[in-house]
């Protein structure tokens, strides 16, 4: 009884539930992901190796979204989410802070600095517990991105000789799920087929639909050199374009350049570039966050028919279970009374059904009745509760200080009360053994 109403209970909620989580699941996929399931889709940024002596070759987390985030040393995964909003206020929130809003970004900065050395200390330990930022803007994309530490390849002053392990198994952990959207990003100045970025990005997308590959530090390349053979796919082919990106110096940012004019120019250097001007237009920040916002919609697309189907499945099954189990259970009393008879008689015909022979088991239940429960009721002491003494006593007992002309119908009453508790313990031994007949 219980069981069939928690059932019950539980599907109108699911089918109530259905076309709010569908939804919700469209817009899960729609940001990419966000929280830590990571079971939909994700775009992860992965910066290049440190070098022997612990300096960062390239790619602070600039690449992550068009906010002034990037002076951060990333030491905890930054779940980053965009949300284009209509209006022109532009404003963060955090998780670990969900009722206060930050309009200064470098309020911003020191707040993930301070929640980060809240897990890790004034260290330079790593942490796999993620911060998740909310950043609201008319300037952005609906995106939801998730920054990483760095790939290291030794272990600097401070950090256990296990650093460059502990990073590669985080990264793979979040890289490795098959709706993961990898955003692969290296250094123009360097060799692209060292990129520990690549080489990773390639042992868990072999085929390259789920990679971007991303090129940074254009304007650095030694003069006489550029990167094209690799933003047209000649030095090294991706499934998906290659995008060139151009970040903002070391002494913008201690300048605090805003990232308007950052944008801004990094347009006018892809424009004006001799190497990269007919390209232009498919480079620059702002066209990657358009073509990971296209291939989004894309992924959507190739997402809604499997979805449909889990939906589907699930109600299928839950639509089998009720009808094995029954009809749903009424609120008022006389209805329940109702349900309980209605079960008490399909009880009973299926019983009898068992015992005339039109179920199997009938001769094992006669068993009981013929065998099991006689030999139990001969071995009860009535001889010693029914016996001469005995009533004596009771008959006595139950006359009190002014003996009755007739012995009291109270001593009966304890002498039949006595014998039927004698048969309590038979009884349901029997009905035990027929109720496991029944199951079986």
């Amino acid at each position: 009884m219980i069981s069939n109403q928690s059932a019950l209970h539980q599907f109108f909620l699911y089918k109530s539930y259905m076309f709010t989580s569908f939804y919700c699941a469209l817009v899960y996929l729609k940001v990419i992901c966000s929280q830590r399931a990571l079971q939909t889709c994700c775009v992860e940024r992965r910066r290049a190796y440190k070098d022997e002596s612990g300096e960062e070759e390239h790619g602070s987390t600039e690449e992550l979204a068009m906010i002034e985030l990037y002076s951060i040393v990333t030491r905890r995964p930054l779940v980053l989410q965009l949300h284009k909003t209509e209006s022109g206020s532009e404003y963060a929130e955090f998780l670990h802070a969900p009722k206060k809003r930050f309009t200064d970004f470098a309020a911003v900065r020191k707040e993930i600095a301070d929640e980060t050395d809240r897990i890790t200390g004034k260290t330079k330990q790593i942490s796999n517990i993620p911060i998740h930022l909310s950043i609201y803007s008319p300037h952005v994309v609906n995106l939801t991105l998730i920054d990483l530490p760095g790939l290291t390849k030794v272990a600097v002053e401070g950090q256990p000789e296990s650093i460059v392990e502990d990073i590669e198994n985080m990264v793979r952990s979040y890289v490795e799920k098959p709706n993961c959207i990898i955003l692969a990003i290296s250094p123009a100045n360097q060799d692209i087929a060292t990129s520990d970025a690549i080489k990773l990005a390639r042992e868990v997308d072999p085929t390259g639909e789920r990679t971007f590959g991303v090129l940074t530090k254009l304007d650095l390349m030694d003069k006489g050199t550029n990167a094209a053979d690799v933003l047209e796919g000649r030095a090294y082919r991706l499934q998906h374009p290659w995008v060139g990106i151009v970040n903002r110096s070391q002494a913008d940012i201690n300048k605090n350049v805003d990232m308007i004019v950052a944008r801004r120019k990094e347009r006018e250097y892809f424009e004006t570039s001799p190497d990269y001007g007919h390209l232009a237009s498919k480079m620059g920040s702002e066209y990657l966050a358009k073509l990971l916002s296209k291939h989004l919609e894309l992924v959507i697309r190739q997402r809604i028919p499997s979805i449909i189907a889990l939906i589907n499945k699930t109600i299928d099954e839950l639509n089998a279970e009720l009808d094995r189990i029954g009809r749903p259970i009424a609120a008022d009393g006389g209805a329940q009374l109702y349900m309980i008879l209605e079960l008490c008689r399909a009880f009973d015909r299926i019983f009898k059904e068992h015992l005339d022979g039109g179920r199997p088991g009938g001769d094992r239940i006669y068993g009981v009745f013929d065998n099991q429960l006689p030999a139990a009721l001969k071995k009860l002491p009535f001889d010693r509760h029914l016996s001469l003494k005995n009533v004596q006593k009771v008959v006595t007992e139950a006359d009190g200080y002014q003996p009755h002309l007739i012995a009291p119908e109270q001593g009966y009453r304890r002498l039949i009360d006595g014998s039927i508790s004698y048969f309590r313990g038979p009884a349901e031994a029997s009905v035990d053994a027929v109720m496991f007949l029944l199951v079986q």
